[in-house]
């Protein structure tokens, strides 16, 4: 008991062997802060971990998305395109785009034809069955391959290609007109990206 009355720092905290009660103050007292900065820095990294979770949750806009502008403009010109050709022979997307080939480079295989079309061999094929059964096509077998047929245009479809040329005409004309001054910039822009080779 000290002369004042008060009990000493010995009595408060009880007396260590061989140190004082000063040191058992620090020995608290750094517990305490080294437990504030473990929450401290927990909370830090539950805030960051938080905010990871945030940003993988950011939404994708689709409206500004270049692959998904792309496939939409191109599926809106091919049905627009496709409904001229609809009426005119009744032909479909994969017809329209074997046909044109065929014109285009001569007598052909469905593996030659769903390699420049980039369309499935199946859905080639049937489209070649159609055609033929329409009569706008005559199918042969292969001269080297037995497995391959070859397609080859016949004289009523040469009279449906020369109609479908003047409406494939027609129709890039007005979409050029629609574009404008970008319609130079889009070309040169869209030939880079087919020539670049298949994943």
């Amino acid at each position: 008991m000290r002369a004042d009355g008060s009990a000493g720092a010995d009595h408060a905290f009880g007396k260590l062997p061989g140190g004082s009660s000063a040191s058992l103050i620090r020995c608290v007292c750094s517990k305490r802060t080294a437990a504030a900065m473990l929450s401290s820095r927990a909370l830090l990294v539950r805030q960051g971990r938080a905010c990871t979770r945030k940003e993988h949750r950011i939404p994708l806009h689709f409206s500004e998305f270049l692959p998904y502008q792309l496939g939409v403009a191109a599926t809106k010109i091919s049905r627009r395109f496709a409904a001229l050709y609809r009426a005119e022979a009744g032909l479909t997307i994969p017809e329209w785009r074997g046909l044109t080939h065929l014109d285009h480079s001569g007598p052909a295989s469905v593996c030659d034809i769903t390699a420049r079309v980039h369309l499935d061999k199946g859905i080639v094929s049937r489209a070649a069955t159609r055609l033929e059964q329409g009569g706008i096509v005559s199918i042969s077998d292969h001269e080297t391959d037995r497995r391959a047929v070859v397609l080859y245009l016949t004289d009523k479809s040469r009279a449906l290609m020369q109609r479908l040329r003047r409406i494939a005409d027609a129709s890039q004309a007005q979409l050029l007109q629609d574009l404008q001054d970008d319609a130079s910039l889009l070309q040169q822009a869209l030939k880079r990206i087919i020539k670049e080779p298949s994943a």
